[in-house]
């Protein structure tokens, strides 16, 4: 693959300056100046190099077979490009992240889903303003007080219960 040459930057500069934090504006300034000040020295040069004048050495220069040998070493010279082997691992990452994007949204829709249906449940109950203790139980029997079928002693949170058992409690050992 030959190289080509670059005659302005890939970067879309405006569009990278608008998600660039306020506290790292500066760390991009400088960045962005290194970039242009590069692109600059790079379009200063020449594409190719100027072609050189081998009948005027041929002239000037004493020695006999020198300039031949110059140029035949000059014409044999080939610099490699390198070649790109990174492209294809950020491509496949590229597409991994955007499998990963599409299951997040799929998810994430489904959870609005979710929460618009809690919406609308909370929205059609009666307003705790007005609600009673039987319309509690009714709302959140979970949460509400059953002294008949689940008898609590107050202040009737879990743990001041007489089963309590703390989760976060080492395992007792040795007692039977």
């Amino acid at each position: 693959m030959a190289a080509r040459r670059i005659t302005q930057s890939a970067i879309n500069w405006s569009a990278l300056a608008e998600r660039v934090p306020e506290n790292q504006k500066g760390f991009f300034s400088a960045f962005k100046a290194k970039s242009d000040g590069y692109l600059r020295r790079m379009m200063a040069n020449p594409e190719t190099p100027p072609a050189i004048n081998w009948e005027y050495y041929r002239t000037n220069v004493p020695l006999a077979g020198m300039v031949d040998d110059f140029k035949k070493k000059y014409e044999a010279l080939s610099i490699p490009y390198p070649t790109d082997t990174v492209t294809p691992e950020i491509e496949q990452q590229a597409k991994e992240v955007e499998k990963e994007i599409q299951q997040f949204i799929k998810e994430s829709n489904t959870r609005i889903a979710e929460y618009e249906a809690e919406i609308s449940r909370l929205k059609s109950l009666i307003p705790f303003e007005q609600m009673t203790l039987e319309d509690f139980k009714d709302a959140y029997p979970e949460l509400a007080l059953d002294p008949l079928n689940k008898p609590t002693y107050w202040p009737h949170t879990p743990e001041e219960q007489i089963d309590f058992v703390d989760p976060k409690a080492p395992p007792e050992e040795g007692h039977h």
